[in-house]
């Protein structure tokens, strides 16, 4: 079976003018991911847009881990963009750009569930710091306590938490939902509160302005 996930991801965010859409997502969708997916260690991608919060534009490479970005075949591409990419690309039209290399710091071990896993079909995506005097703490409680109650809630495929090596903030969670709806469940919503520690841990976190957001899947090469 392909691998489709490793220990690396590469998560680009973008707004574009709206003038410059329908070019920009046929560059995306047509040159761009494959271009990208030809590196080795780029194991899977699919682009994603959002329905709360934002930006607009997602696209979420995994990868075998995140020092893929720094290989010669990688470093090549982005050193020598296409005539299309040198008009398209989101850090020349974006409005807004932001691209995060991240390494996974939660689960610890990949199974081979989550390693064959496909792109999923939405996302919620959280970015944030928190205090360093508190950070082993939450760290602890986060991968031990809130996200493994989240997974049980219906809908929710797992939960992987990011520390992230190229970018800021610090720390990303990145679930994986059935449907853009799986987060916003009464059975979701309950899951803030289900421990004696949340809410203590929880006004530790220092979330970015637009974050947390959800995203669904509009791409992915077949």
């Amino acid at each position: 079976m392909v691998k489709l996930k490793g220990t690396g991801m590469l998560a680009v965010w973008s707004e574009v003018p709206p003038e410059h859409e329908e070019e920009f997502n046929d560059w995306y969708n047509q040159e761009h991911i494959a271009e990208r997916l030809s590196v080795p260690g780029v194991l899977s991608a699919a682009r994603y847009e959002a329905v709360k919060s934002g930006p607009k534009h997602l696209a979420v490479y995994e990868l075998e881990n995140s020092s893929v970005m720094q290989s010669s075949e990688y470093v090549n591409l982005k050193n020598n963009p296409t005539n299309w990419s040198k008009r398209m690309s989101p850090d020349v039209i974006g409005t807004i750009y932001m691209r995060n290399v991240y390494e996974l710091i939660f689960p610890t071990t990949l199974t081979d569930e989550i390693t064959n896993s496909p792109m999923a079909p939405a996302l919620q995506v959280g970015r944030m710091n928190i205090p360093t005097n508190i950070e082993n703490e939450w760290n602890d409680w986060y991968n031990q306590i809130y996200v493994p109650n989240y997974e049980t809630v219906t809908g929710v495929i797992r939960g992987r938490r990011y520390q992230t090596m190229e970018g800021s903030p610090k720390y990303m969670t990145f679930y994986e939902l059935e449907s853009a709806m799986a987060s916003q469940t009464e059975e979701w919503q309950k899951q803030q509160t289900a421990h004696p520690t949340n809410e203590r841990m929880r006004e530790e976190m220092q979330h970015e302005a637009d974050s947390p957001g959800i995203w669904i899947k509009t791409f992915e090469l077949e």
